[in-house]
């Protein structure tokens, strides 16, 4: 009887190829390294791609005011739990159920309102994640 033995590089391929048919676009983690020549991080310890993920979290969310949306990638920042699957948690919730921020929003030319939105993380349209 013999064994199938699915691997790690294996189950790599099939999810790049099952997100490349959804639309999104693979890009081969050398060609963005910090010493490559199209460098999108500045250390191989930069979990996030800070200039994308603002990019994409202000084409999502136009409508929040720049230093709002700041305030929300801050918070994906600040993740640091001492336990992994903690804060892969609370970051699977930040994309699927947004992040909270708030700030005051001008009625007209003479009041303000505190308002509470969620910042969504995950492009609900489908075009793409960050």
């Amino acid at each position: 009887m013999t064994k199938n033995k699915i691997t790690e590089s294996e189950i790599e391929k099939f999810a790049i190829e099952l997100l490349e048919k959804q639309g999104y676009q693979y890009i081969y983690a050398p060609y963005i390294a910090p010493d490559s020549e199209t460098p999108q991080r500045s250390s191989f310890e930069d979990v996030l791609l800070t200039d994308r993920l603002r990019t994409a979290v202000g084409r999502i969310n136009p409508m929040i005011p720049a230093d709002v949306r700041e305030d929300a990638i801050k918070q994906i920042q600040r993740l640091n739990s001492p336990e992994l699957i903690a804060n892969n948690e609370e970051f699977h919730r930040m994309l699927t159920e947004g992040i909270k921020v708030s700030y005051h929003k001008e009625i007209g030319c003479i009041s303000s309102i505190l308002c509470s939105q969620s910042s969504r993380g995950i492009d609900t349209t489908g075009i793409g994640i960050f």
